[in-house]
């Protein structure tokens, strides 16, 4: 019988289609995931929009810096080139809203989402920090997840502290009734005494979650060969 969670639609995106990459902390390699991913997509013969819907801390052109910007450039799409929204102060989306005097329309930021979306095989989405950090006071990653039918990937750090951090971050995908499709652990800068453990301990406390542990690479597109196996668990490959 045909999965048909996996091919419900939203709006005219299949679930399927749409993976929201999300952390378990700011700085847990998010980005170089999703580019990663998207260069092993564009290997692949894919067609794959990435998106950052939200962005903080920007300056007031779009930069380099930007992991708006990094995502596009990892596509090569011709939209979106930057984050959706971006923000000049480094907090929270709401925050940065508040002090700027602007709102964010979470309805609509999903209604664009989707409008890239369904121009692609797949699309990549970012979100601001982790599950629960706000979108909008009244919205996160969580509820970004549940509008865009999206499946989940959940990004964390081999370091210390990582294992309460993605075991709390699957615990708020289960109440939430969301899945992560698995976990991608990424080598940290500065490696400590945990390095190299974590991934054992998560997957004997998660019941055998699915993860990969991804190296510490300069340039994601180097990282597209490391990633193969998060296109199998999502059956892209």
């Amino acid at each position: 019988m045909m999965d048909e969670q996996r091919h419900e639609r939203s709006g005219d995106v299949t679930r399927s289609s749409v993976l929201l990459i999300v952390g378990t902390d700011t700085g847990v390699g998010k980005t170089w995931t999703g580019q990663a991913l998207a260069a092993a997509l564009r290997q692949n013969g894919r067609r794959v929009v990435a998106i950052k819907p939200l962005e903080t801390g920007c300056s007031e052109e779009p930069s380099d810096l930007e992991d708006g910007v990094a995502l596009a450039r990892a596509t090569g799409q011709a939209e979106p080139r930057q984050a959706l929204l971006r923000f000049r102060d480094p907090v929270a989306p709401p925050e940065a809203a508040d002090r700027e005097g602007r709102s964010i329309d979470f309805e609509a930021v999903v209604r664009v989402v989707r409008e890239h979306a369904a121009c692609a095989d797949v699309a990549l989405v970012e979100a601001a920090g982790g599950l629960l950090s706000p979108l909008t006071w009244e919205r996160s990653a969580v509820d970004l997840a549940h509008a865009l039918g999206a499946r989940v990937l959940l990004v964390a750090a081999d370091r210390l502290g990582t294992i309460n951090h993605t075991l709390m971050a699957l615990h708020v995908l289960e109440l939430a009734g969301l899945e992560a499709e698995g976990i991608v652990l990424t080598a940290p800068e500065q490696p400590d005494a945990s390095t190299g453990c974590n991934a054992a301990a998560i997957a004997r406390l998660s019941r055998g979650c699915r993860i990969l542990c991804a190296p510490r690479l300069s340039h994601p597109e180097d990282g597209s060969r490391h990633v193969g196996e998060v296109l199998q668990w999502l059956q892209l490959a």
